[in-house]
């Protein structure tokens, strides 16, 4: 009965808290948290420091990138990429948006890019919902692909601390075939969705009043191409790949990091945990003084903002789960181990809906991940569904899914009369369901 009611009060705390954004779920996990401690009598859990000095070292990273005109070019070989061929836009965007945010760690830059996307597919009669609502999907996948991302960076975290052998770049290395699959599959049953627009009748009732066609089909899309930049705004953007880079190299090489004696005397490398945290912050002071950026300015960047709330979110709610976790481990242990044991998918489906729950893929692996360590479920097949974490389409309420609907001036990216039947629905399951397939294929065959 106790560990109902305390499931309850977790529920409850998420369900509440999700409706007033990042912070406010800190916030509102804290209620929980306090009833834990002082009324059911929990001890009280651990937030994840190491992991969210991570993800503070990423996002200023990410921050001084964004400031320092990084992005921007990034942005302007995206365009070029998408104009490059418009009659096939619904591929090559869900591409371009799962590039950039494996590129730049947050699918918060699908923003700029929905315009872009628009814009080709109203002037080349394909229906915008193709490849808008597919992107919107992509954007989001892509966070599962990245080694800057919020959600991945958190994982290898709790990967490292259980002392298990995977590193982040075993996490890539399954993820970002799996995530790509899974996009291209989604973006092949998107290239032909819905009625051409000369054949859908709401749509041609809507553009037959003069004032709503031109609404539709008018404005203009202010283009990057052919805009030049400042030399800094490259370098900073090479400085950022060269970060990767090093950070891939380190964490597929061990023998090339510091070694230092632990508690027993023998001597070890230390985390790539650490490493990350070190490099990122190292990149931001190179741009700082390379691209002579101005530090005021990067705590007010959208890419500083959006991760700063991640890490305020995280650990509300990773410190909150965590306490119901581990005074009900040996119950959930139990329960939770032979079923998975029978039916590795139900992790998968735990994952899933837990991110639709928290509304995020970062305090999803904030809760689901050490609470599967914990329960002693394989590591294995945490890295086998990676890319299930990412289930908030299942309801059309994340930002980026409002945005798009916004952003399609046609009207055909929509939710639907009975919420569920919404533009993001198929392309959402469908590049979660292949991508998590391939993943678990991949991670056996590598592992």
């Amino acid at each position: 009965m106790e560990l109902l009611l305390g499931f309850i009060v977790l529920f409850a705390c998420l369900l509440v808290g999700v409706r007033h954004g990042g912070i406010g779920l800190a916030v509102v996990s804290s209620i929980g948290l306090m009833l834990y401690v002082f009324v059911f009598g929990y001890k009280p859990g651990n937030p994840p420091v190491s992991v969210m000095l991570t993800i503070l070292a990423v996002v200023t990273c990410a921050g001084f990138l964004q400031t320092a005109g990084g992005l921007t070019v990034m942005l302007q070989y995206a365009e070029r990429f998408l104009r490059s061929n418009p009659k096939r836009i619904s591929i090559y965007a869900p591409i371009t948006t799962w590039s950039l945010t494996i590129l730049c760690g947050t699918g918060h830059v699908v923003y700029t890019v929905f315009p872009i996307i628009y814009d080709i597919a109203i002037k080349e009669g394909i229906r915008p919902e193709r490849p808008m609502a597919v992107a919107s999907v992509s954007s989001q996948m892509g966070i599962s692909a990245s080694p800057v991302s919020v959600a991945m960076v958190s994982m290898a975290g709790f990967l490292a601390a259980a002392g298990t052998p995977f590193t982040v770049l075993n996490l890539l290395s399954v993820s970002i075939p799996a995530t790509f699959c899974g996009v291209l599959a989604a973006a092949a049953f998107s290239y032909r969705r819905g009625k051409d627009l000369d054949k859908d009748e709401k749509f041609q009732e809507f553009i037959s009043d003069p004032e709503n066609k031109d609404y539709v089909y008018g404005g203009s899309t202010e283009s990057l191409i052919g805009k030049q930049f400042p030399k800094t705004y490259y370098y900073a953007m090479y400085l950022f790949f060269a970060g990767i880079l090093v950070i891939a190299v380190l964490g597929n090489f061990p023998a090339l990091l510091p070694h230092f004696p632990n508690a027993k005397g023998v001597m070890k490398a230390i985390s790539m945990t650490t490493v990350i945290q070190m490099i990122m912050l190292f990149l931001g002071a190179l741009m700082l003084f390379v691209c002579k950026v101005d530090a005021k300015k990067v705590g007010g960047s959208q890419v500083f903002r959006s991760g700063v709330v991640a890490v305020v979110s995280v650990y509300g709610v990773a410190w909150m789960a965590d306490t119901f976790f581990s005074n009900h481990m040996a119950l959930i242990k139990d329960v939770l181990v032979s079923a998975v044991a029978m039916y590795p998918a139900l992790y998968a489906v735990c994952s899933f809906f837990t991110s639709k729950l928290v509304n995020s893929q970062a305090a999803c692996v904030s809760i689901i991940v050490p609470m599967a360590l914990n329960a002693g479920i394989d590591p294995l097949i945490i890295v086998s569904f990676i890319p299930a974490i990412y289930g908030y389409f299942f309801l059309p309420t994340y930002p980026s899914d409002l945005a798009c609907i916004n952003f399609d001036r046609s009207g055909t990216t929509r939710i639907g009369k009975y919420v569920l039947n919404h533009s993001f629905m198929i392309p959402g399951l469908i590049g979660v369901f292949t991508g998590s397939c391939v993943a678990y294929v991949i991670a056996h065959i590598l592992f």
